[in-house]
């Protein structure tokens, strides 16, 4: 497409050329204009562009001269094809759409100021209010520093504690084991013991009571011998006693019985003695000694089972 400047003219007009075209400074930058055709209405409508650009243009702000740079100059470019009604319409709706746009960038620009205004003053008390929260939390921390002091020298303190305990503890614990170990040693001689002084008088015992009378004795004895502080050695006393007077023994089996009186008399076998005494002594022809012996018996253990029977035999030797 050729340029208006060298585009053949309608007949009877004269010829554009290059030297007709004027050119305009406006804003700092150059602006071409359009060679005045001698058709009065174009040249009405081309002359029109200039007061728009002239007051669209620069004189107010860059962002203007930018928008009719770029908006207007393809406009002005076709306006020599088109009638004024479609060129003015055009530069209308351009005129709109410029101060739309610069309302707009001017509305955001404003919302930009009055945000920045608020963060200002709401980042001010922000800084106030975070300088307060890290003083506040030197001091939390300080505390929790002294309080963590406090904490090691107690658990120090604890620990050596605990570690005192424990060695006194194992050591308590070591001798109470030993103690344990003793007393298992003793109980179990004991029982050891236990079982076997009650094995020997029931041999001794047994024996007797099967008639074995010197063997019976013997026996005795050795338990007497083994077992001399046994809780048995009245009863068996009072055993090789009444072993002799089985064998007709009188003046022994006397003599056995009243060592069971004079050694023990508060056991239970001395009121027996006595009772055998007495029997010991009648064999033997001591009436008078035998009586006695039973009254004593009867004075001394009143309540005992010996005791009723001497009463028995007092009351028939009248």
């Amino acid at each position: 497409m050729t340029t208006p400047a060298l585009r053949a003219t309608r007949p009877g007009q004269p010829r554009c050329t290059a030297a007709g075209v004027r050119r305009r400074q406006m804003c700092a930058g150059t602006f071409a204009e359009f060679p005045a055709y001698p058709h009065p209405r174009r040249g009405r409508s081309l002359r029109a562009l200039f007061p728009l650009l002239e007051k669209e243009g620069c004189r107010r702000q860059p962002a203007g001269w930018f928008f009719a740079l770029v908006f207007l100059f393809p406009i002005v470019a076709h306006a020599a094809l088109f009638d004024d009604d479609e060129a003015r319409k055009q530069i209308f709706q351009l005129r709109n759409q410029v101060e739309a746009r610069q309302k707009a960038i001017e509305e955001r620009l404003s919302a930009i100021d009055a945000r920045l205004g608020t963060m200002d003053s709401s980042g001010q008390n922000r800084v106030v209010d975070l300088a307060q929260l890290i003083e506040s939390l030197k001091q939390d921390v300080a505390k929790l520093r002294g309080l963590i002091e406090v904490l090691s020298n107690q658990t120090e303190t604890l620990e050596r504690r605990q570690k005192d305990l424990y060695v006194d503890l194992d050591n308590r614990l070591r001798k109470l084991e030993q103690t344990q170990s003793q007393l298992q040693d003793k109980l179990s001689q004991g029982e050891r013991s236990a079982a076997a002084e009650k094995q020997a008088y029931e041999t001794a015992l047994n024996q007797f009571k099967l008639g074995n009378y010197q063997l019976s004795i013997t026996s005795f004895q050795n338990f007497m011998t083994n077992f001399s502080s046994s809780d048995l050695v009245p009863s068996a006393q009072y055993w090789i006693g009444n072993a002799y007077y089985a064998m007709r023994d009188y003046k022994s089996a006397i003599a056995a019985q009243q060592k069971v009186v004079r050694l023990w008399p508060e056991n239970s076998k001395a009121p027996d003695a006595l009772l055998n005494i007495a029997s010991s002594q009648a064999e033997v022809g001591e009436s008078t000694a035998a009586r006695e012996t039973l009254r004593a018996l009867v004075k001394r253990y009143p309540s005992s089972s010996a005791a009723e029977q001497a009463k028995q035999r007092l009351i028939q030797k009248k």
